[in-house]
């Protein structure tokens, strides 16, 4: 690690701890050249997962899109509580037994995953998902859904 001060490029650790709850290490190092402090942040570099999407076209995983489709389906919730859901989406993504992962099988996790969190969430989701484009898909899509929750 380079110091910011003198470009120096060892270091002592100082104190580590974890940061951004618990997805970054923070450590606190002093420079062995110029003995000047300075803080890093150690984070997980990119996930090298790919999606196989419905034309059969590969590209590579991009978590931003799975918290756009997140944040507008889950609108209500907090933004804490919409990193948590993309974060333990992610989880099953990176332990999905292949890293290639169809976008069919994304959306059911996804599915899957607000079904137990937000009724309304759930079927804002499944209806851009399910592509339902008439009012008697949409009521099957409910009913479905209440099924669900009285087995529940």
């Amino acid at each position: 690690m380079l110091c910011p001060y003198c470009g120096f490029d060892e270091s002592n650790v100082l104190e580590s701890r974890d940061a951004k709850s618990g997805k970054a290490t923070r450590r606190r190092r002093q420079c062995l050249k110029c003995k000047k402090r300075f803080t890093t942040y150690e984070e997980i570099g990119t996930i090298d997962l790919r999606v196989i999407k419905k034309d059969g076209r590969v590209e590579d995983y991009s978590r931003a899109k799975l918290e756009k489709c997140i944040d507008k389906a889950c609108w209500k919730l907090s933004d804490e509580e919409k990193d948590k859901v993309v974060d333990e989406i992610e989880m099953k993504l990176l332990n999905w037994n292949s890293v290639e992962i169809p976008s069919k099988e994304i959306g059911s996790i996804v599915l899957e995953k607000l079904k137990n969190i937000d009724p309304v969430a759930y079927i804002r989701f499944a209806t851009i998902y399910m592509n339902i484009k008439k009012i008697e898909e949409f009521e099957q899509l409910v009913k479905k859904f209440k099924v669900y929750q009285k087995k529940k």
